[in-house]
């Protein structure tokens, strides 16, 4: 047998063999989407069927109420919404809006409390402005948002909660831009 015809042979069962390959991994995506439906794993077919969060109790409903202050600052402060009724477990957004009235920029920073006491380890907060420093040039505004989570395990007497935030000012801090202390 001449080289070229071994080459030849050679070069077509590589050809089968990757044809064979491709058509082998081609056929396993409908294999793996039907075992990913059997198991309930990976669900890329259904993605409208979402699955519940289950830590919700939705047994109870909880008032959260807002209230803002500003303590020595000219800054009008207020919550969007002044109260909300969420579930425990829930995950929930409220926003609060700012506004520098004063003539100069100030950075602020916001300490939240809460009524009664005893609930704010049952707030869990995930993103709130009062995190970090907010700097304010004058007459300058921002909404800014406060996500959370009331934990399920709230006593059961506790069916009001108030979030409150003071904003107070922090002498010596970074101004924004073009803002100077004069």
């Amino acid at each position: 047998m001449s080289k070229a015809l071994a080459n030849r042979r050679l070069l077509t069962r590589l050809s089968v063999f990757a044809v064979a390959m491709f058509g082998f991994g081609f056929a396993l995506v409908p294999f793996y989407e039907k075992i990913c439906e059997v198991a309930g794993i990976n669900n890329l077919i259904k993605p409208a069927a979402a699955v519940e969060n289950t830590q919700i109790d939705r047994s109870r409903t909880i008032t959260l109420e807002f209230d803002a202050n500003a303590h020595g600052l000219e800054w009008e402060f207020k919550p969007v919404q002044t109260s909300v009724r969420v579930h425990p477990g829930e995950m929930i957004q409220v926003e609060y809006d700012v506004r520098n009235k004063g003539a100069k920029p100030v950075v602020g920073q916001a300490i939240p409390s809460y009524g009664p006491k005893h609930a704010a380890p049952f707030v869990k907060k995930l993103e709130c402005f009062c995190f970090k420093q907010q700097p304010l040039l004058a007459g300058e505004g921002k909404r800014m948002p406060v996500q959370f989570v009331i934990d399920s395990t709230l006593p059961a007497d506790v069916n009001t909660i108030t979030l409150s935030y003071t904003f107070f000012e922090v002498k010596g801090a970074a101004l924004p831009k073009g803002g100077d202390q004069g």
